[in-house]
């Protein structure tokens, strides 16, 4: 039997969906090169789409194009097995696994428009009950997807996510020659709890200290006064999208990198800071303390003192800091894309050969 992958990735702007997708792919590629791949003809990540021999197929994108051409474009193929890494699938195609990163669009409704929370509430589930397997990618999004889904654990199997190995040694653009620096790396999206964050750092008191935050911009803060303390603040820094080699040097010369996130899959920010030597400090709230281990300081995301005291304490503390380096370190190589991939191959193989 032959296998392809739904590579609608290559059409999108990369954030942590993307990302295990795109690491995912690479190493699959690798380890099994007759693996294939397709995808709408828009895609915006060409480099990637070489090194996966990527078939560009049909002339819609998007949803359309998973539910329409995609599955046409199979059943002339004999009905292949197809892995499908971001989170949707076309319906009505059963010989397939799907990847779900977490149902937080039904835990908290209230963070998405009622046109995104009904639609993939809708494409998820259905997906789910359809799929030979589920992939996830932690603990915690395994049981949120059994409760929510009701879904039987027998079906899930989860597939970490990791940190790439290279880290920037140069920052590459001109972001912090003011010198010391806290570093956030996020959207804007509700459950990265950037609300609490900004107060966190305005009330903190810390001096001849910015706080940069690196990810799109296009989401504005829900609290007005909140949007017109940080318009009035000069040491808080939005930089938009930055590449990988200068996001890997920023995290190699802030004091501390912070994800004070309230609902996450799994987070793979807090182990690209770990692996290149950063201090992290994350929320004690869904996969990431599955993620973290002892190798980062919590705190409370919902408590703004909290995460005061947080800040307050790996900047202080010197030998706090150093114990985080160290423990980052270590905790950063149980996590691999290539032992990843080799463990999805493995569920892949298992479906094939059933």
């Amino acid at each position: 039997m032959s296998i392809w992958v739904n590579a609608r990735f290559l059409t999108q702007r990369i954030t942590g969906v993307q990302r295990f997708a795109i690491e995912i792919s690479r190493q699959l590629k690798r380890l099994s090169p007759d693996i294939k791949f397709v995808a709408p003809g828009n895609i915006i990540h060409d480099a990637l789409a070489a090194e996966l021999n990527i078939v560009a197929h049909g002339k819609m994108s998007g949803h359309l194009w998973e539910q329409w051409e995609l599955p046409l474009f199979l059943k002339k193929r004999g009905r292949p097995l197809l892995i499908n890494l971001g989170n949707t699938s076309p319906l009505h195609y059963k010989n397939k696994i799907v990847v779900i990163y977490d149902v937080s669009f039904i835990r908290n409704p209230r963070w998405f428009s009622k046109k995104f929370y009904y639609y993939y509430k809708f494409i998820v589930a259905r997906a789910a009950r359809e799929a030979i397997k589920i992939i996830t990618v932690s603990e915690f999004s395994k049981k949120e997807i059994q409760e929510l889904l009701n879904i039987s654990a027998d079906k899930i199997e989860i597939v970490y996510a990791a940190a790439p190995k290279e880290a920037g040694d140069e920052i590459g653009k001109d972001l912090c020659r003011s010198g010391r620096y806290i570093l956030a790396v996020s959207s804007m999206g509700p459950n990265k709890n950037l609300n609490n964050l900004v107060a966190a750092f305005i009330g903190s008191g810390i001096k001849h200290v910015k706080l940069i935050i690196v990810g799109p911009g296009n989401r504005s803060f829900s609290h007005k006064k909140l949007v017109e303390a940080i318009g009035s603040n000069p040491d808080i820094i939005f930089t938009g999208y930055v590449s990988d080699h200068d996001l890997f040097g920023l995290y190699r010369r802030a004091e501390f990198f912070i994800y004070p996130s309230l609902y996450e899959g799994f987070g793979i920010p807090p182990l690209e800071a770990m692996a290149c030597g950063c201090p992290v400090i994350v929320s004690r709230a869904s996969s990431l303390p599955e993620v973290c281990g002892d190798a980062a300081l919590y705190v409370n995301p919902h408590d703004i003192d909290d995460i005061k005291r947080g800040m307050s304490e790996v900047l202080d503390n010197g030998e706090l800091r150093q114990e985080l380096i160290l423990k980052g370190k270590e905790r950063v190589k149980l996590f691999s894309w290539n032992d990843s991939a080799r463990r999805l191959l493995k569920i892949i193989q298992g479906v094939v050969n059933n």
